[in-house]
């Protein structure tokens, strides 16, 4: 084991004055067991970062000391044991805390789910995923704050590794979902993986089949989540583990060429525009929508002599594919998905304009179709537009602002966005004696247009009389 700096000294002494270790501790000796907060607790002391939640593993009855703690702590104070599992929750308005009882687990080769006995703290160590979630601290009074690390995880954090603290084929074999998360601590922590670590993911990597498909999405929002979210993605694919985990995007790896003309890898282009989203927003929802953009390319991928490679239409075809990518990962089938599937649909929009002349008629349909979120599109598309010719990055942006310019000046004049056409269905059918029928669509329908067009104002005035206008062009057919 390294050994330890005065500022880690300092630290671990720190957090040991916490009146919340002082108490279980007292609690733990009361009973005679040996007590130790351990997990992401104690990695966190020494990467100073905030830990919410607090693991504790205790030799003997994790339960019988959850229900000491709580019963100390009295009212206000809930308990939730899980005797399947051996373990228990205790929590009051400040503290959640997790008790568990030392254990040795062993597996069968078809399921995650292991076989638990009764075990030493060293026991437990050795079935931690990572030697950086393997170090623990003792809360005994003989040996208060003292620091367990049998793995050299202080070693590995100070080196930046994510390694596993015995062999790393059977610790992935065992619990492949061990493999997601050694890629999103790599992720998050912005840590290598230690090689022989790496090369065990890869060689393991079909056995995440039998890890469900909701923990798997879990450990991929959490990426998604990560300060830069493409480095994950990147070792998804390198070990191999992308196309078992988010379906069609390994499709875009890779550059096919015609007569010497070839396109971007539309793989790496989709991991910059995820990391710009990333650095501009944390909408997870609007990073997912960058992840996905480009994800009906290679469906809609076209070489035309005179226009070189194309992808008509590659927004629509994304746009579709949105729900079975979501229904296949797992991912939630509710207004996120239609917010994503909205983002995919939309985000050429902008980019037309920019590259077009742009007209008040365009920059208003493009306000109303968004709605509210109009600035996350804009995000999205600013991001999108990458290029290795400079000069044209900065001519598209440069009229990307004066599209932002417009949007602005019209949303403040017409009050486009997520507007309701001011004449109504009723409106219409009182005015001319019609039942319901599609003619009331269509006036509605022109009016809206209308509007839009910036041939009448968004005034309920203005849309009465252009109603009149225009009614026995349709009630006259």
């Amino acid at each position: 084991m390294a050994e330890l700096s005065e500022e880690y000294k300092e630290r671990i002494k720190h957090h040991m004055q916490r009146h919340v270790f002082k108490q279980v501790g007292a609690v733990a000796d009361s009973i005679g067991q040996e007590c130790y907060v351990v997990g992401g607790y104690v990695r966190d002391i020494f990467l100073n970062r905030h830990s919410k939640d607090i693991d504790f593993v205790t030799v003997g009855s994790g339960i019988t000391l959850a229900e000491h703690v709580a019963a100390l702590w009295g009212d206000g104070t809930s308990l939730a044991v899980y005797a399947n599992f051996g373990t228990a929750q205790v929590k009051n308005a400040n503290y959640e805390l997790e008790f568990v009882g030392a254990r040795k687990e062993s597996y069968s080769h078809d399921s995650r789910k292991p076989v638990v006995e009764n075990g030493t703290l060293a026991d437990d160590q050795c079935r931690r995923d990572f030697t950086i979630n393997a170090m623990a601290l003792s809360l005994n009074a003989d040996c208060y704050g003292s620091l367990i690390d049998p793995f050299d995880g202080i070693g590995d954090l100070e080196r930046r590794i994510i390694r596993t603290p015995l062999n790393p084929d059977i610790t992935f074999s065992d619990d492949p979902l061990r493999m997601m998360r050694a890629i999103r601590f790599a992720t998050q922590l912005n840590f290598d993986i230690y090689p022989e670590t790496f090369d065990a993911i890869a060689r393991n990597r079909e056995r995440i089949h039998i890890i469900s498909r909701e923990r798997i999405a879990d450990e991929l929002m959490k990426i998604l989540n990560s300060p830069v979210p493409s480095r994950g993605f990147m070792l998804l694919d390198k070990c191999g583990l992308l196309e078992y985990t988010v379906p069609g995007l390994a499709e875009l790896k890779g550059v096919d060429s015609v007569n010497n003309r070839g396109h971007k890898d539309n793989f790496l282009h989709t991991m910059q525009v995820l990391d710009k989203v990333a650095e501009l927003s944390d909408n997870v929802w609007l990073r997912c929508a960058a992840l996905f953009h480009d994800i009906g390319k290679p469906q809609t991928k076209h070489y035309d002599e005179k226009l070189g490679w194309t992808f008509h239409n590659h927004n629509f075809v994304g746009e579709k594919m949105i729900p079975r990518i979501f229904r296949k990962m797992k991912f939630p089938l509710n207004e996120h998905m239609k917010y994503v599937q909205k983002m995919v649909g939309l985000h050429m929009r902008p980019i037309a304009l920019v590259e077009d002349y742009v007209t008040d008629s365009a920059v208003r349909r493009l306000l109303f179709d968004a709605g509210d979120d109009i600035d996350d599109l804009m995000i999205l598309c600013k991001c999108d537009i990458t290029s290795k010719n400079e000069a044209k990055v900065r001519r598209l942006l440069s009229n990307f602002e004066l599209v932002r310019q417009k949007m602005v000046e019209l949303e403040a004049r017409d009050k486009i966005r997520n507007f309701q056409p001011p004449v109504s269905g009723n409106d219409i059918m009182e005015a001319f004696n019609l039942g319901q029928c599609h003619e009331v669509g269509e006036i509605k329908k022109a009016i809206k247009d209308a509007i839009l067009d910036g041939i009448i104002p968004n005034d309920r005035d203005a849309a009465l009389d252009y109603m009149r206008q225009i009614a026995s062009n349709f009630l006259n057919k």
